[in-house]
């Protein structure tokens, strides 16, 4: 089932009552709305006057609904997470927590190789020449000692918007970096909420172990997810709209991105299905199951 995200940009009382979420504004002129919590898989929070209740927040963990707030640059800054996420979560993360080196190794691999494969067939989508990426996505090895995911990644972003003057991937860098933040924080949080609901630990993860990341986790499964994002913005910036700011019109489209269609196994599916393929199958790595994540293939025609 496909789950709604909700964006709060305006002040706000939410609220619940009877399984729904309340919506009151302080304008008198708008009425009150309701949604059926069961119903909603992310809910931003940007303005700083929104006032939540405790017993809506209860009911939206419970849910498993990821809630989302912003800083003053309206940027996603954090992620409210149940403790518990799954009926088997204590024996998953000892799966998780006992998982050999090799292993780790091997499975970072995997995904290295997944997403320089998929940031070739993006840039091969917007006409760039990934004859590099492909070789280099044959020749990630266990554990990716050539830190082929960093070169290839250099290689994408400066021949994916080579027509933009000055531009390099930096979180602090000059648009579309701001539009691509905003995307990489929403798909973050979808990782983030897909590893709870697989009982694993989104803090432990196989390849990044910055001791001050609590989505450690979450940053790895995302990378091969990270092209979709970038598909999403290289559309924003080709309809001519002024990127410098992130207007309501672009949050919109960003916030779609849970949504919007992948193939994942030879089969489309919402990315936030997807994502909770990929977690389900990183256990089964995990559990001894499978010696194969899932991953989607961006597909182009």
């Amino acid at each position: 089932m496909i789950k709604r995200t909700l964006f709060f940009g305006n002040p706000a009382y939410l609220s619940t009552r009877h399984e729904q979420l309340v919506v009151n504004f302080p304008e008198e002129d708008k009425k009150e709305a309701t949604i059926p919590i069961e119903d909603l898989g992310y809910v931003v929070l940007e303005d700083p006057q929104i006032t939540i209740t405790n017993g809506l927040l209860m009911k939206l963990v419970q849910n498993k609904t990821a809630v989302i707030t912003c800083d003053k640059q309206h940027l996603p800054c954090s992620f409210l997470q149940p403790l518990v996420g799954h009926s088997e979560q204590t024996e998953r993360m000892r799966y998780q927590l006992n998982a050999s080196m090799p292993l780790k190794k091997q499975l970072w691999q995997q995904t290295v190789t997944a997403k320089v494969e998929n940031q070739a067939n993006h840039l091969l989508k917007q006409g760039g020449n990934a004859l590099k990426l492909k070789r280099w996505a044959k020749g990630v090895k266990s554990g990716d000692p050539g830190n082929i995911e960093a070169i290839a990644a250099a290689y994408y972003f400066q021949n994916l918007f080579e027509g933009l003057e000055g531009f390099s991937r930096n979180q602090k860098g000059i648009p579309p970096n701001n539009l691509l933040n905003y995307g990489y924080a929403i798909l973050r949080a979808v990782a983030a909420r897909a590893l709870v609901s697989s009982g694993l630990l989104p803090s432990v993860g196989i390849f990044h172990s910055n001791k001050y990341n609590a989505f450690c986790l979450a940053d790895d499964v995302m990378e091969p997810y990270r092209p979709f994002v970038d598909a999403v913005v290289w559309d924003i910036i080709e309809t001519g709209c002024n990127i410098n700011e992130l207007t309501r019109s672009i949050k919109a489209e960003l916030l779609s991105i849970p949504a919007m269609d992948v193939v994942i196994d030879g089969k489309q599916s919402p990315l936030m299905v997807a994502m909770s393929r990929t977690t389900n199958s990183l256990y089964e790595c995990f559990a001894g199951i499978s010696r194969k994540v899932l991953y989607p293939d961006f597909v182009w025609c």
